[in-house]
């Protein structure tokens, strides 16, 4: 089986030392299942915002998870919520 778009996403994002931001769960789940320590990603469980909505997010999410998104990090954020999980799932870290 090859390499899905995710996958390479996620290949070409590492290589660039690039934050994935999405919408989309199979980011996560790849990096959980894999036990991979990066590349950090951000997924946006809010739909139907707006582009400035979508950049004031990702802004307060940079600002309260920068370190973390650096390190290697899988940020969900909610409505009313949002969290941070270190790379890899699983660590003692």
């Amino acid at each position: 089986m090859g390499k899905s778009a995710g996958d390479a996403i996620l290949a070409w994002s590492l290589g660039k030392n690039a934050i994935v931001v999405t919408l989309d769960a199979d980011f996560h789940s790849i990096l959980a299942v894999s036990g991979a320590s990066g590349p950090s990603v951000t997924r946006l469980r809010i739909r139907g915002l707006g582009a400035e909505e979508i950049v004031e997010l990702v802004r307060k999410v940079l600002i309260g998870f920068g370190a973390d998104l650096e390190r290697g990090s899988l940020v969900t954020v909610k409505a009313h919520k949002t969290t941070c999980h270190r790379l890899p799932i699983g660590s003692s870290d």
